[in-house]
């Protein structure tokens, strides 16, 4: 069923319909405690989108990805972790597990999700929407773990950042406080 949605939201994007059908906001999605939670509840916010493992050599971006969280929470970054096993079998916990091992080893109080598909044919309609959505970097699939997606106040995706690319890095940082000033 997730498959179909996902090809809807696809064929929809290609097609182009009116912003409200395909906005950031429009989508809800399951935090890691199993509640349901609208993505609009983050309107007014910049907003980093990020798909987190527990196994993954750039598992310590989670130490980076919370102190950066720390540093601009207050001026309006939220930062929303998804974990994901579609890498290298590196996030097989359950999301009890995840949570656990996130807030003993890593002290994280931004928000997580429950644990999604972000590629293939079981890819979250919301990540099928942020891979699709053109941005000033570039679009398309994710190709590990830790990628993020910074969206501005209005749910607008603005920049993606690979892997590689710490959360800490002076170009993310500064696209950060670009958002977060405008």
């Amino acid at each position: 069923m997730t498959a179909i949605i996902a090809l809807l939201i696809s064929i929809t994007l290609l097609m182009g319909t009116p912003e409200a059908e395909t906005s950031f906001f429009d989508f809800t999605v399951t935090n890691i405690r199993g509640q349901e939670v609208s993505m609009e509840d983050f309107k007014g916010k910049v907003i980093m989108v990020v798909n987190t493992a527990s196994l993954c050599g750039f598992t310590k971006q989670y130490n980076d990805l919370q102190e950066l969280y720390d540093m601009y929470r207050d001026e309006g970054l939220v930062i929303l972790g998804f974990p994901s096993n579609n890498f290298g079998n590196q996030e097989p916990g359950t999301d009890d597990e995840i949570l656990e091992f996130c807030e003993t080893n890593f002290s994280i109080s931004f928000p997580l999700f429950s644990k999604v598909e972000v590629t293939g044919e079981q890819q979250h309609p919301l990540f099928v929407f942020l891979t699709a959505t053109e941005n000033r970097d570039f679009t398309g699939g994710i190709n590990w773990n830790f990628e993020k997606f910074l969206l501005d106040r209005d749910g607008t995706l603005q920049h993606r950042f690979r892997t590689r690319e710490n959360p800490l890095n002076e170009n993310v940082r500064d696209a950060v406080v670009r958002l977060l000033h405008e």
